[in-house]
């Protein structure tokens, strides 16, 4: 078989990723497929509730401008939280021969490149919740939530909580999408929230689950290293059990969603079975002796359980 060398050419020179492609993968932009289907189902909730009177969601102005700030929200924020974990953890990082090929370890990108896309992130964040969203509140909570989502970057050095951070993290998605559009509802009565609220407490263990499994990769590394985790402080097979009966939990907060939401019907308790499918398949997957499909089990799994309950939501509501 002829080679580059025999036949007297140079290989193909590697083409290199652009700037933003480095910068999208650093993030790992495309995770925030698992809270952002969750922030889009409380908007749609809240908006065939009435929304916010201060928001006109009749119109085509008013719609986007809403749906806009949802979404800048949500990537900016989700943005600045990625890049500081990335920037924190970068010694963490090279260190851990799982995460020694990571951008910052690796060199691909500065750790003065990565400050300032942290710090332009956080200020979009707190722009657009003072541009697009009609109520205050959304502005006043920015900054303490800002906080919660960067504070979890440091949370594995001193607690093995850490994991129940970060599912809080992204429960913040459907309360805060919810107060975006009902503030000045929610200002007069506080319960007014609990569609949210059962959204944001499912989303909380849900995520806390499968981050448990994530972390089982790295449970001895993380016990030698002095590193809070559950795998490192229970071992792995106690901390799959753990994470099975999370998802127990979550599933049992999903199934009481509909006391809360009436008009959601059978197609929701249809979509409701299929996570259940999901979830059993996604810990079949994994099992203490091995751990070799861990990716598969977090990937494929959990990106499908938040477009399934959205199409579901967004059907029963709005169909």
């Amino acid at each position: 078989m002829a080679t580059a060398a025999s036949t007297g050419t140079s290989p193909a020179p590697a083409v290199r990723p652009s700037r933003l492609q480095t910068y999208l993968e650093l993030v790992r932009f495309s995770h925030t497929i698992f809270a952002l289907p969750f922030a889009v189902m409380a908007a749609l909730i809240a908006i065939r509730w009435g929304g916010d009177p201060a928001l006109d969601w009749t119109s085509p102005v008013g719609a986007i401008r809403g749906t806009l700030g949802i979404l800048l929200c949500m990537v900016t924020a989700r943005t600045a939280a990625m890049a500081f974990n990335r920037l924190v953890d970068r010694t963490i990082d090279a260190a851990n021969p799982r995460t020694a090929a990571r951008h910052l370890p690796r060199g691909d990108v500065s750790v003065g490149e990565v400050l300032l896309l942290v710090v332009v992130s956080s200020a979009a964040f707190i722009a657009s919740t003072l541009l697009f969203l009609p109520n205050w509140l959304p502005l006043v909570l920015s900054v303490p939530v800002l906080a919660w989502l960067l504070g979890y970057s440091y949370a594995k050095r001193f607690t093995a909580l850490a994991h129940l951070w970060l599912g809080a993290a992204l429960g913040f998605a459907p309360v805060a999408a919810w107060i975006a559009l009902r503030g000045q509802t929610l200002a007069h009565d506080p319960a007014d929230v609990l569609p949210a609220a059962i959204l944001g407490l499912a989303v909380m263990l849900w995520v806390a689950g499968f981050d448990i499994i994530y972390a089982c990769q790295d449970a001895t590394f993380d016990a030698a290293h002095g590193l809070q985790s559950i795998p490192a402080r229970l071992g792995v097979p106690r901390a799959l059990r753990l994470a099975k009966w999370l998802h127990v939990a979550t599933i049992f907060l999903l199934a009481a969603l509909p006391l809360a939401v009436p008009q959601l019907g059978w197609i929701y308790w249809i979509a409701l079975a299929a996570i259940v499918a999901l979830l059993v398949w996604e810990h079949a997957l994994v099992k203490a002796d091995d751990l070799s499909r861990v990716n598969q089990a977090f990937f494929s799994a959990n990106a499908l359980i938040g477009l399934v309950l959205l199409a579901a939501i967004a059907a029963d509501l709005w169909l």
